[in-house]
């Protein structure tokens, strides 16, 4: 069977699946004679979807003769182990799809055709699972441990319901791939199966001759002469979403929310939050970039031109440096200041107090977050000749203000920081609580540091 046809029968099948009929498309991926190791996996989840699991274990060990690295076929073999109750081999099957990430925290599976993200957490917590199945609860804790540690979004509290399942000893639910999720055959090469007619039907667009239906070649017709000019109709500026400003300083962003612009650039702004960042739009991507890095523009429109004119101080010495040295400061929040470089501790403490709408007495700043030290006016000239490329990072704290969280908890459980974002702490370390991000995650400070970690890892003392 060609490649032609084996790529018209999957494309046939995947829309059956879509439509709700199985059986069609199970019937019609089992007629492929040459079946590579997508369509078994695709024929191996069927199976699993009708629960007839002796024959979605044979799909799956014909996708993994054809291609022994695909991490997400050994995923579904496990899961159908465990359905069988075979969780010796479902254990294997889960170490082997965890070993297959080769470390890495997931596998994207969309550029294959597949719309599925295989998580490393969420193979552990199956890994977990099973462990607690044979009985050794030790090894189950210790897996979804390392769980929490690689888990890379929020979303994922299952985890944290399974490691409070096993502290009392108790099983929870297997993490499985939605029925329906198939690997796809590439839309680009789908497209290609279709007729298309690329010299098309001879149409007359104009004519001199009423009700001209003549298609083919004929000489030059005679053209009307004097033919008098219709005026062009005026241009009219389209409305772009979100007030536009011209950005004043180069912004290097931090973290993957933020967006980099450069001096000169237009962006969109589309919501200034309280805490001076703004979300904007430029080239056609979304971030977020502080407030007071924007100028607003006043745009003027002409007969025929539309003239945008940037108005902004001037903020650039004639060599095109910053005159300012650009401070961004972390708190609860992140907020960015801009100041002469040179300035007393006074001046610094002023700008920052004035921003975070806090009394300068209760603030302590830090810089070289690693060595915590602290800004005084005997560190000033130090903290100086600590800026690069015309920037520098603070920390920021606050003491005895009124609506700050400062509740003190004890870890019950050791964690370790994935992101820079996290607060790593030992187990029995004594934490204050910042603020609540959410149910699931708080800010904190613990040994110097700051930063958020999971609710559940504390209790009250």
């Amino acid at each position: 069977m060609s490649f032609v046809n084996t790529l018209r029968q999957w494309d046939e099948a995947v829309a059956y699946v879509e439509k709700g009929d199985i059986s069609s498309a199970l019937r019609t991926f089992l007629a492929i004679e040459e079946k590579i190791s997508k369509i078994n996996y695709n024929i191996g989840c069927l199976h699993l979807h009708n629960d007839d699991f002796d024959a979605a274990e044979k799909a799956f060990d014909s996708s993994i003769g054809k291609d022994e690295h695909l991490a997400v076929a050994f995923f579904q073999r496990g899961i159908t182990f465990y359905k069988k109750e075979k969780f010796e081999e479902s254990l294997l099957d889960f170490q082997q799809t965890f070993k297959e990430l080769r470390g890495n925290q997931l596998i994207d599976y969309k550029p294959l055709g597949l719309r599925y993200k295989l998580y490393a957490c969420e193979v552990l917590h199956n890994i977990g699972l099973l462990y607690a199945k044979l009985g050794k609860w030790e090894k189950a804790q210790e897996n979804l441990l390392t769980a929490l540690n690689l888990r890379t979004e929020a979303k994922f509290s299952h985890i944290d319901q399974a490691l409070e399942s096993i502290l009392k000893q108790k099983l929870f639910s297997l993490v499985e791939i939605k029925p329906g999720l198939l690997f796809k055959p590439n839309k680009n090469y789908v497209a290609e199966l279709e007729k298309k007619d690329y010299l098309g039907k001879a149409k007359v667009l104009s004519s001199i001759v009423p009700a001209d239906n003549f298609s083919g070649f004929a000489p030059l017709q005679p053209q009307v002469e004097d033919v008098p000019s219709t005026p062009k109709a005026p241009e009219v500026l389209r409305a772009l979403e979100g007030e536009p400003h011209t950005v004043l300083y180069e912004f290097i962003p931090e973290t993957k929310e933020e967006l980099a612009v450069l001096p000169g650039n237009i962006v969109f702004v589309l919501q200034r939050g309280t805490d001076n960042w703004a979300s904007v739009i430029f080239n056609e991507r979304r971030g977020l970039v502080p407030y007071n890095f924007l100028e607003p523009l006043d745009i003027t429109v002409a007969s025929k031109v539309v003239p945008v004119r940037v108005l902004f101080k001037n903020t650039l010495s004639s060599n095109g440096v910053s005159s300012g040295c650009i401070v961004k400061v972390h708190f609860m929040f992140t907020i960015v200041i801009c100041i002469k470089p040179g300035q007393p501790y006074t001046a610094m403490l002023q700008m920052i107090s004035t921003k975070l709408k806090l009394p300068a007495s209760a603030l302590t700043l830090r810089y070289l977050h690693e060595l915590h030290m602290t800004v005084d006016e005997s560190e000033m000239q130090v903290l100086w000749s600590c800026v690069k490329n015309n920037r520098i990072t603070l920390w920021c704290s606050a003491s005895e203000v009124p609506g700050l969280m400062q509740n003190k908890m004890v870890a019950l459980y050791s964690y370790e920081a994935s992101t820079p974002e996290d607060l790593a702490f030992s187990k029995g370390d004594v934490i204050t609580v910042l603020s609540k991000v959410n149910e699931e995650w708080f800010e904190g400070e613990c040994n110097g540091k700051t930063g958020i970690f999971p609710s559940s890892f504390v209790i009250d003392p």
